[in-house]
């Protein structure tokens, strides 16, 4: 029996994919890289923004023609878009035979085996749809992890659900409240990791930096780290989305402190107009984030800080656009994205009267990244003569490329083999990379090297071995 997995949207579903294959190899499924080829296919769906529910479902719409063209028996829809929309799902696409909702994922050995069996006579919806708060970490956790990351990295999922209730997100309704996994649960699916040869672990919640308020009462996230660090074979700690109003300064000092833990934070930041962070029913205002970046870049003059913003926000005005612009441009963030505000039906946001036209909410979202593209190549350039500690993911062939390709022009005359990799400075898949340079030396995905920067092409960096 073949499984094919399709894991959509944020690397918090990544997580919930990784142990679906788990549970899905001890039940007897092995997987095949072919949807054509597999008896179940199974989408882990997102419906956080509109964008994201569109490839949601053209992507169950195109899993759903190899039920015609192909020899799968069962379709199985899973995560956010599952939660949200399962009856819509259901009656709209005939050829889904299940629907698992966040909180249900760890039946999937067992749906999936019903449908093989060509088993037809149940709830679609899946009699273990369960209330959002309902959450067994245990039993999400028995069947281990299948990492589907490379090897050498991979998120640990601290928590689920959020109490932020910001006023244009949808993921409270989808995931719940804020639920903190065990801390010794979290350390021995660490060190299996570890064991497994990761030597990178990205900390992921929908809000790390509240991780434990629910189960001990306080922030653990300081204890978490250094009980993490502890861990042999682990050689990164990376943390991402940090609300910059729970950054403490026990958190700062433990980064610092703590070598393993790299010099990096993701803040979702939004916007930096008051009036519309008030609107958004963001806990902060410009004047406390400003003084929480400089408290991180005092403490750390090497941190290199990512954030996130939206513009188009409903009455988000031309004055609140140039806060948001001004504040962009002083803070020089190493990393920024930004998104166009999208109206979730069922959030407070949606239901404001005074929407921005789309095509504002575009010209703002451009003008904004048009001036980070600017500090990014310039903070790129500024790294030339610098060196850094850099872990290889790989080996680049000329073939890896296009022929207009720019980054054909790295292989030179010939004899030079040129590898991928990345400094503390990048998360995997949103920031940049680092093309290294050898001449005769081997290098092997996992090593830790460090690296003279030689040259900066746009977000990525050129080097060599020091």
């Amino acid at each position: 029996m073949n499984i094919h997995l399709i894991s959509l949207g944020c690397d918090k579903n990544l997580v919930d994919s990784e142990k679906m294959l788990a549970a899905l190899f001890k039940s007897g499924f092995e997987y095949s890289e072919l949807p054509e080829e597999a008896d179940i296919i199974i989408v882990n769906s997102c419906a956080f923004i509109g964008d994201a529910k569109e490839e949601s479902i053209n992507t169950i719409l195109e899993m759903a023609s190899y039920k015609e063209t192909g020899r799968c028996k069962g379709l199985i829809v899973t995560g956010c878009l599952a939660e949200r929309y399962r009856d819509e799902v259901l009656s709209e696409i005939p050829e889904v035979d299940a629907v698992v909702g966040t909180n249900s994922f760890q039946s999937i050995g067992q749906i999936a085996l019903r449908l093989c069996k060509g088993e037809t006579a149940f709830d679609k919806q899946i009699e273990e749809f369960r209330d959002l708060s309902d959450i067994c970490f245990k039993e999400q956790s028995a069947f281990g992890r299948t990492v589907t990351t490379g090897g050498w990295y991979a998120y640990l999922k601290i928590a689920e659900g959020c109490n932020k209730r910001c006023t244009y997100c949808i993921i409270p309704y989808l995931r719940g409240p804020q639920r903190s996994v065990p801390m010794e649960d979290l350390l021995s699916e660490a060190r299996e990791l570890a064991e497994k040869g990761v030597r990178e672990l990205i900390l992921v919640a929908q809000e790390t930096t509240v991780y434990g308020t629910d189960l001990y009462g306080e922030k653990k996230l300081p204890e978490l780290l250094r009980r993490l660090s502890d861990i042999e074979g682990i050689r990164w700690i990376r943390l991402l989305y940090c609300y910059p109003e729970e950054i403490t300064d026990e958190l700062i000092e433990t980064i610092k402190e703590l070598p393993k833990v790299c010099n990096y934070l993701d803040i979702p930041i939004q916007h930096a107009s008051d009036r519309i962070l008030s609107r958004m029913a963001r806990k902060t205002c410009e004047r406390e984030i400003r003084e929480r970046i400089e408290s991180l870049r005092r403490a750390m003059p090497d941190i290199a800080l990512r954030t996130t913003m939206i513009t188009g926000f409903p009455g988000e005005t031309d004055e609140d656009f140039e806060i948001l612009y001004s504040f962009v441009d002083d803070m020089e963030f190493d990393r920024l994205g930004v998104f166009t505000y999208s109206r979730e039906e069922g959030t407070k946001a949606a239901s404001f009267s005074d929407q921005i036209p789309e095509e504002i909410k575009e010209k703002r979202r451009d003008e904004l990244m048009l001036l980070q593209q600017q500090i990014a190549f310039e903070k790129a350039e500024s790294r030339v003569g610098e060196c850094f500690e850099v872990l290889i993911e790989g080996r680049l062939t000329e073939d890896a490329f296009l022929e207009d390709a720019p980054e054909r022009e790295l292989f030179g005359e010939g004899g030079e083999k040129l590898y991928i990799g990345r400094t503390y400075m990048d998360a995997p898949s949103v920031d940049g990379y680092v093309f290294v340079k050898t001449k005769g030396r081997e290098l092997m995905s996992g090593d830790f090297i460090n690296v003279r920067i030689t040259g900066a092409k746009d977000y990525d960096l050129v080097g060599e071995p020091a």
